[in-house]
């Protein structure tokens, strides 16, 4: 029981609570010397940025932060995940944490800004409502997602990174920084060209946006999968290597017709050193394996919401997938555990869109 306290040990959460607490008792201590700076706008990196980058990474390595004057008499510091999936709910717990400072306003990731007269200038790059357009991509196989294409007036391959740099700065400003990342399933770049179906004014997307959302939750809101009865299949594949894949699915799951109403797949690999020659676990390590995932599937529960579709290993690696309705628990029960784990297993883990469940297609097979 010693390695399942350590990854989901009753202290977590009061360890999580007092690094916010913590954070915001050292802003306290200098929050006039981080007005003045802000309002002067002199020695702002000394003064203010260098000490509050640190601060934040030591509290999370992935909180980054924007700040100015909202006007004449607050500063605003907006805590952000720069779009990543596994950080938002962190943000929103720090931002929630926050103190009420009579000088201060908190903000917890990118807010959406009214873009219908901005401009946002790249270099010799411009990108503003009047050369950004749009036009939705159907799947009628895929009826539910939600895939983009922008179209930008002033498309050249040749600049293509910037011009991504660029539209994403523009949409995570426009929509928010949650709503550009969790709204949007697919999404692509390029220019005007022949063919093309009618353009969109870039304005209307968050109209559209509403539309897809409202007609997906009415769909899919109150769908539930009881996994209890569920048949499990043990399918074994070769490698290159020569090495076996083995794998344990829920292959009557991967038949469910509701898999949108759980959209988001959290992937967690954890590598371990077993037998050189078969890349599989000894006898101990497949036991540590086992209470790891027992303790997994016991804070995320199928009638809350999240579904383990099954594992598979091989090559000395443990992956196990789950299909969730929504990505924050996952987030905060797997965020200390890379680092709970001996040296002999290191966990990683992804969280990301995937409405269709299409990582999984490797598991169905046809007779």
């Amino acid at each position: 029981m010693g390695l399942l306290s350590k990854l989901f040990g009753k202290d977590k959460t009061d360890n999580q609570a007092d690094g916010y607490n913590n954070f915001w008792k050292w802003f306290q201590q200098h929050e006039k010397q981080f007005f003045k700076a802000l309002k002067s706008k002199k020695d702002l990196e000394e003064d203010f940025f260098d000490q509050l980058t640190a601060e934040l990474r030591r509290v999370n390595e992935g909180f980054f932060f924007l700040a100015g004057m909202a006007d004449k008499d607050t500063a605003e510091l907006i805590v952000t995940a720069d779009g990543n999936i596994k950080t938002i709910p962190f943000v929103e717990e720090l931002v929630a944490a926050a103190p009420r400072l009579p000088n201060w306003r908190f903000t917890a990731l990118k807010p959406a800004s009214d873009i219908t007269s901005a401009k946002i200038q790249m270099g010799e790059l411009s990108f503003q409502p009047e050369n950004i357009h749009f036009y939705p991509n159907e799947h009628p196989e895929y009826p539910d997602e939600i895939d983009i294409t922008i179209v930008y007036d002033d498309y050249d391959e040749t600049l293509r990174d910037n011009i991504l740099s660029g539209i994403y700065i523009f949409l995570d400003n426009f929509l928010g920084e949650l709503r550009f990342a969790t709204a949007v399933d697919n999404l692509s770049v390029t220019g005007r060209a022949a063919g093309q179906p009618d353009l969109i004014p870039i304005t209307k997307l968050k109209d559209y946006l509403l539309w897809r959302e409202k007609e997906f939750i009415e769909k899919s809101e109150e769908a539930f999968r009881d996994t209890a009865q569920d048949n499990y299949s043990v399918l074994e594949a070769e490698l290159t290597s020569g090495n076996r894949l083995l794998a344990v699915v829920n292959t009557d799951v991967l038949q469910w017709e509701y898999k949108a109403s759980h959209p988001w797949v959290m992937v967690i690999e954890i590598r371990f050193k077993g037998n050189e020659q078969t890349g599989m676990p000894d006898n101990d390590t497949y036991r540590e394996l086992e209470e790891i995932e027992e303790v997994i599937s016991a804070a995320l529960k199928p009638e809350e919401g999240y579904i383990n579709i099954g594992r598979q290993t091989a090559e000395n690696t443990r992956t196990i997938f789950y299909a969730c309705k929504e990505f924050r628990k996952p987030a905060k029960a797997l965020k200390d555990a890379p680092l709970a784990l001996t040296n002999d297993l290191q966990l990683s883990y992804a969280i990301y869109k995937d409405k269709y469940w299409r990582t999984f297609n490797r598991f169905i097979t046809t007779n």
